[in-house]
């Protein structure tokens, strides 16, 4: 009997499959955005995101797409006349996302998804070159919490269903992310143990109480609680934005207007908040409003550099910049982040002491929601008999002392940043496709 685990995430996503001995092994794809020579031709891990561009197909206007690094690929050649789409998944529990036009075609969220997991089946290869095995029992994961204000959690799921089945990926069962974290680690377990999972994605940050009960034919889980909050890797990069690269781009200055020196207005740097968001500032009513505002500016050279990031769409290599930074502080005590592309040239000494103030409210956030989680298991920290991390946030030296100080450093165990959910719901499909 085998299980098929699929993590669609925010950032990043991963499909495993779990053969009847309980083998995992992830699909691969081509590696299309190879950065420097020590990178594999191949990676097991695919970027969230779609790219396209306008196509003539049997002679009609048309488009054609890409997913994974190969749409990353896309966005890094300013050649080409396309459109990019990234964190779709953070629009499921939205009422306000209802579809989007690109290259005259309309797309509902739900077809981007589909679109996305097709493109991941189809070019997708388990390492010894077989494809995806079908008709076989599937576990996809879901977030506790789904990101966003006002998430309406019946159309997320509806959306994510009718996603999968025109995707082709009938029947899943959806099933919470930590969940399938916890599966993983609980796979090897020989005695009883409660265990409370923290898995840290670019959107959201889940935890859930599990209960393993190991015995001869498989390994009974038991939840307990479960509890998420909107806030994980993507909003940490946010206060590095925030803090070091906007005031760089004019957020602190200031400009004239009938002879009053007012601030320059702050929703041209609330973008920043997503990255993808800056693209909805390539308007010709925000350009006209910058190119007035900066005409009168006192730091003219500020809010040009931030014209030429909203002109060149420079904000998935921003990010990119960001996140390496952030990974380098995870290392080290300080770090340098230099951004230079198209003209626009930034530089920042960051310090990890200040980064982890900036992030201070939001480790209170997490704090509270892991909190909620062992509250409503009916536990305190001294039932919990070990705790296991997942996801790249869970390397963030602020984070890992959250948890350190609360239950002990013996009790901290870490899991593959990206591939721990999928394997496990793979091994979750697999156990429970055997009770069918």
């Amino acid at each position: 009997m085998q299980g098929i685990g699929i993590d669609f995430g925010t950032t990043n996503s991963v499909i495993a499959v779990a053969g009847a001995q309980g083998a995992v092994h992830a699909l691969q794809w081509p590696n299309a955005v190879q950065f420097d020579e020590a990178e594999a031709a191949h990676t097991n891990t695919a970027r969230t995101a779609l790219a396209f561009r306008p196509a003539m197909v049997e002679g009609f206007r048309s488009h054609i797409s890409v997913a994974g690094s190969q749409a990353i690929a896309w966005a890094l050649d300013p050649s080409d006349n396309q459109r990019f789409v990234q964190s779709i998944k953070t629009h499921l529990g939205s009422h306000a996302f209802r579809e989007t036009r690109i290259f005259g075609a309309t797309f509902l969220l739900e077809d981007l998804i589909a679109l996305f997991l097709r493109h991941l089946v189809a070019e997708g290869a388990l390492p010894c070159g077989a494809g995806l095995p079908k008709n076989i029992k599937i576990a996809a994961g879901r977030p506790v919490v789904f990101a966003g204000d006002r998430v309406d959690e019946a159309l997320a799921l509806r959306r994510l269903q009718t996603a999968y089945a025109s995707a082709g990926l009938d029947e899943p069962e959806f099933v919470f992310e930590p969940l399938g974290a916890a599966y993983w680690y609980a796979r090897d377990l020989k005695d009883r143990q409660v265990v409370l999972v923290a898995d840290f994605g670019g959107g959201t940050s889940d935890f859930s109480v599990m209960e393993f009960v190991p015995n001869k034919t498989r390994l009974e889980a038991k939840p307990l609680a479960h509890a998420g909050v909107g806030i994980a890797g993507d909003t940490f990069d946010y206060r590095i934005i925030d803090h070091m690269i906007s005031p760089q781009l004019g957020k602190t200055s200031v400009y004239r207007s009938l002879e009053k020196r007012l601030p320059v207005p702050q929703h041209f740097y609330a973008a920043f908040a997503r990255w993808h968001q800056l693209s909805w500032l390539k308007s010709p009513k925000i350009i006209a409003d910058l190119e007035a505002i900066s005409d009168t500016a006192e730091e003219p050279e500020k809010l040009d550099m931030l014209r030429t990031m909203i002109d060149h769409d420079l904000g998935l290599e921003l990010y990119q910049a960001v996140t390496q930074a952030k990974m380098r502080l995870s290392e080290t005590e300080q770090t340098t982040l230099v951004f230079d592309r198209s003209g626009v040239r930034l530089s920042a000494d960051m310090k990890r002491q200040d980064f982890e103030v900036w992030i201070k409210n939001d480790l209170i956030e997490i704090n509270n929601a892991m909190q909620q989680a062992i509250s409503a298991a009916g536990l305190t920290d001294a039932d919990i008999g070990a705790v296991f991390m997942t996801g790249g946030t869970s390397y963030v030296p602020a984070v890992r002392r959250l948890f350190t100080q609360r239950f002990g450093e013996t009790k901290i165990h870490i899991g593959n940043a990206f591939q721990s959910v999928a394997s496990g719901l793979a091994l979750v499909a697999r156990d429970r496709a055997r009770l069918a």
